[in-house]
């Protein structure tokens, strides 16, 4: 079974300040048919201008992982964490219990691009936490490597659900597949870059396309490109 969400068709958000793209119904922005893939509950793509961001606020059982694409994000939360979040970098945060956070852009010139990807978890009411990486000395060219997983020893930073994060970064005609970590999970995949082909459907840059009930994903870069493989579970 599959899933496709073109680029233009996501919901568009402009508030001078920041521009964000909703691949699913978020906040003001409500599409019944769109609402989430099971474990995967929200993909924004947000665009925030210098010197802005988002005042502190709460959350609580969910698992917020960001991205960030362009620039140089300020966090700091209810756990003490102050941070900055550069391009390339992975942020996570167990919000569990209650956590209150604010993001920023840290730049008064340049404006900051992120994903920002929610995740219902698999246990409720954990101790909040924060982590970070930057994926400089993880990445790979032409292979898909692992930048999210469930476990703590695992490469890569980890949350409390059964869902591992690929990037891949391939070169134009560059064909590989992807291989499940665990029966009866699907995969969400979102382009970055480019333009690749998965299971026969050619996708462009922040396309996304869902894929489950199969073992082994085929896809092929057609042009060059870079994408996030999210792979989730299908049965919450």
């Amino acid at each position: 079974m599959i899933y496709i969400r073109k680029a233009h068709e996501r919901g568009d958000v402009n508030l001078g300040w920041l521009q964000s793209k909703h691949s699913f119904s978020f906040g003001n922005y409500y599409d019944a048919k769109h609402m989430g893939i099971s474990a995967l509950r929200v993909i924004n793509e947000d665009e925030v201008m210098p010197g802005h961001g988002f005042g502190t606020h709460g959350h609580r059982d969910m698992e917020i992982v960001s991205y960030v694409i362009e620039g140089a994000l300020k966090h700091e939360d209810s756990t003490g964490t102050s941070a900055v979040i550069r391009s390339g970098d992975v942020q996570v945060m167990s919000a569990g219990t209650g956590i209150r956070h604010s993001e920023y852009n840290k730049s008064t010139t340049e404006d900051v691009k992120f994903l920002q990807i929610w995740l219902f978890p698999n246990q409720r009411n954990v101790t909040p936490r924060y982590d970070q990486i930057s994926i400089q000395d993880i990445k790979k060219t032409n292979e898909l490597y692992q930048i999210l997983s469930p476990r703590k020893d695992d490469e890569g930073v980890w949350i409390h659900q059964d869902a591992w994060f690929h990037l891949g970064e391939f070169d134009k005609e560059t064909a590989s597949n992807y291989q499940l970590k665990k029966e009866g999970n699907g995969v969400y995949f979102f382009v970055l870059e480019g333009n690749v082909q998965i299971q026969g459907e050619s996708l462009n840059k922040r396309d996304g396309f869902g894929v489950w009930d199969t073992n082994t994903i085929a896809f092929k870069a057609e042009k060059g490109a870079k994408f996030l493989a999210m792979e989730i579970p299908m049965n919450i």
